[in-house]
This record gives structure tokens, sequence and C-alpha cells, in this order.
């Protein structure tokens, strides 16, 4: 009776689709294109790509790690979900104009909603994956 109890068990265990994962977190869509779901994967791509680069060009920062800081710290967190947008920004030195204004406000708040509704399309591409969502 336990051993099957045991077998059951094993048999229910799905294997987490990394390949799947690493690329929705890269490429926004990637996860879906990698499923053959083109459609959907172009237009999330296009949607986060649209609110980040608008946060970029409205000049947002982005947050930083700061200890003792938790909102800080989560929103850099937010960022980095963008993937490759937020890696490549960073890399060719994207830095945030030093005058404050509005709509550098809004830019902020942009380039963490890209980062967060990727967060969204990185489980969409993994309950796809495991077969819970067609």
């Amino acid at each position: 009776m336990e051993s099957d109890l045991a077998t059951n068990e094993s048999t229910n265990k799905l294997p987490i689709p990394i390949g799947v994962l690493v690329a929705a977190w890269l490429l926004p869509g990637g996860g879906h294109f990698l499923q053959r779901r083109v459609g959907r994967g172009a237009l999330l791509l296009g949607a986060i790509g649209l609110m980040f680069g608008m946060g970029l060009a409205l000049g947002g920062r982005f947050f930083q790690i700061t200890p003792g800081n938790i909102v800080e710290s989560l929103g850099s967190v937010g960022d980095l979900c963008s993937g490759l947008f937020y890696l490549g920004a960073k890399f060719w030195g994207y830095a945030a104009p030093a005058v404050a204004a509005p709509a550098a406000d809004y830019g902020t708040k942009f380039l963490l909603v890209a980062g967060l509704l990727n967060v969204l399309c990185i489980l969409d591409a993994y309950d796809i994956a495991v077969g819970n969502k067609s």
C-alpha cells in the first residue's frame, strides 16, 4: 500500500521547464516563442518592449538595491525582471537624467511595471509548458 502511494506521487511530479522559464525571463514572450505560440509571444514582446522604451524615453530611473530600504530593493528586483531590456540598458550605460521632472516619475513606473508584467508572462509560459493552460 505504501509503495503504491510513493509511485503515484513520483508520477504526478512534472519536470520544471527551465529552458522555457529562462527564455521567458530574458526576452518577454520568449517562453511563448519557444513553445510555438508566436502570436502571443509577439504581442507580449511588443507591449512590454513599448512600455520599457517609454520608460526610458521619459527619463525613468532604475531602482537600486539599498540595505534597509525594502521598497527600493524590491523595485530593483522588479526592474531586473525585464530581462535583456534591463541588462541591455545597464550595459549600454543608461542613466536617468539628474533633473527631477514629473515625466521621469512616470518613466520610473513604466520601467517597473514592464518588469512586473514580464513576471506574469513567465508564469503564463510556465503554465502552458506544464499543461495547466492551452
